[in-house]
């Protein structure tokens, strides 16, 4: 029998991987000493790395964990705003540099405000439905096409406000301009999502939404620097600047607003756009301004529809390095992006804020027409409190947008319409909120697999003094449950 020869002729012997990092058969001895210099200073490097590696590991099991929340809440809940709060109080330089972006957000939140107006006026006589037969949604609005529509009749429609309208047909331009620079051409998440119709008209609104992965803030890079105070800052001089158009139109839409025949067919169809989030008609002076920079209640106000899930790593300042770390876990709302929830149980949470917008006590949702969002809040929170997955995690709930309610309810809308359980109590504020407080915390204390202490919070967007405090009670709470898990408090 022939003996067997080993070598590269040889299948059962050969390693692809060693014949392809050995060193070639005819290397010198001069490009020997230079690759093993270089291999040397690769390991160098990788050992160097592997080292940093292995002390963050260490520091990590060392210290306290980050703390981890998640937001939760129907769209239009207010997550968004409960997130720029947070980055407000405790990272206000980040919050400071993002100014040139929300600026172009609250300019396209009041173009889509006026074309509402505007696309309005094309129904000008529409009686007000009943409200407990037919609900309507504060996110209905007209759809921002590529014309503003004609009058059906303009015989009611005062010779002025159509001259206005016209005029007013340049923020076309605005709208195509900003939804170019907040839609990069390299996502094709991005678009349009649809709105519940209005209950008598007939087409149905459609509202920008960007996936949380577009890195849409970075658009705006080329418009701003760095000025004295280290804020960004608009270039005003560049041409393509929308809020040139705005400012030319600004006494156009601010007369339009004020308009007393305008605010009559807005009360007659039933459109309460001061309920719509990004609403900004109030303050048309300051954002039709020549130099138009937001102030941080404006960004706070800000409306930008998000689409999937977003992770905010935020530092926290505790006197110390313990328990600085935060992860901010935002999830949307709408009914499609629900099953996205699941996985987010399971992932070590601290807390879960849940936000109950109460004032859409009368409204429904976009994505289902048929259902009041109240009604979809107080199911959610039911099916969050007797998740046995979340039975040890810190429920905290927002009862939210007490401002809008409190308005509401002044303007003579009765909850007692919308809420058959709430009977004939007075329909103040104080009596309609306790009562809400209440259902909620009695669904926790009956549906909880084990006992909870039932955190609750007023909250208003305008009243940020009152939301930092209940932001500020709320990080304490957590840190010190961190501290005391981590065994570091005693």
């Amino acid at each position: 029998m022939p003996s067997r020869v080993y070598g590269p002729t040889d299948p059962d012997s050969w390693d692809p991987l060693t014949n392809a990092i050995s060193p070639p058969s005819d290397e010198s001895a001069q490009e020997r000493e230079i690759r093993i210099k270089h291999e040397l200073e690769a390991k160098q490097k990788s050992d160097a790395i592997d080292e940093d590696l292995n002390r963050q590991r260490a520091a990590e099991k060392k210290g306290p964990k980050p703390v981890r929340v998640l937001l939760l809440g129907q769209s239009e809940s207010g997550k968004s705003t409960f997130l720029k709060f947070f980055k407000l109080m405790h990272d206000p330089k980040a919050f400071s540099a993002e100014r040139a972006s929300w600026r172009a957000v609250i300019q396209l939140n009041v173009v889509r405000s006026i074309h509402v107006i505007l696309d309005a006026m094309t129904h000008p006589s529409q009686p007000r439905h009943d409200p407990r037969k037919q609900m309507t949604s504060s996110a209905s609005s007209s759809p921002l096409s590529g014309e503003i529509p004609l009058p059906e009749d303009t015989s009611d429609v005062e010779p002025e406000l159509i001259q206005i309208r016209y005029r007013l047909s340049s923020l076309l331009q605005v709208e195509d301009s900003l939804t170019r620079q907040l839609t990069p051409k390299d996502y094709s998440e991005v678009g349009t999502t649809q709105l519940a119709p209005m209950n008598h008209i007939k087409h149905v609104a459609t509202e920008l939404a960007i996936n949380s992965s577009v890195p849409w803030k970075q658009r705006f890079d080329r418009l701003v620097g760095k000025g004295d105070t280290e804020r960004m800052i608009i270039d005003w001089d560049d041409p393509n600047d929308p809020g040139k158009i705005l400012h030319a139109c600004g006494e156009d839409m601010i007369r339009l607003w004020q308009h007393p025949n305008v605010q009559q067919m807005l009360e007659k169809q039933n459109l309460r756009l001061e309920e719509m989030a990004g609403f900004f008609l109030d303050s048309l002076s300051e954002i039709t301004a020549e130099r138009y920079l937001p102030s941080d209640e404006h960004i706070l106000r800000a409306r930008l529809k998000t689409l999937g899930v977003s992770e905010h790593q935020v530092k926290v300042s505790a006197g110390s390095d313990i328990g600085s770390d935060w992860r901010i876990f935002d999830v949307g709302g709408h009914r499609s992006l629900r099953a996205a929830w699941a996985p987010f149980f399971e992932n070590n949470l601290d807390a879960i804020i849940f936000l109950a917008p109460i004032s859409a006590f009368d409204q429904v949702l976009a994505e289902a027409p048929k259902v009041n969002r109240l009604e979809d809040s107080v199911s959610l929170w039911a099916s969050i409190v007797a998740n046995k997955i979340l039975q040890r995690t810190d429920l905290i709930l927002f009862l939210n947008k007490c401002d809008l309610m409190a308005a509401k309810l002044a303007s003579g809308i009765k909850l007692k319409d919308y809420v058959v359980s709430y009977g004939n109590r007075p329909n103040d504020f104080d009596s309609t909120t306790n009562y809400l407080r209440k259902k909620f915390a009695g669904i926790l204390k009956e549906n909880s697999p084990l006992p909870r202490t039932f955190y609750c919070h007023y909250t208003s967007v305008t009243d940020t003094l009152s939301t930092q405090k209940v932001i500020a009670s709320i990080k304490d709470m957590l840190m010190r449950d961190s501290l005391r898990h981590s065994t570091l408090l005693l």
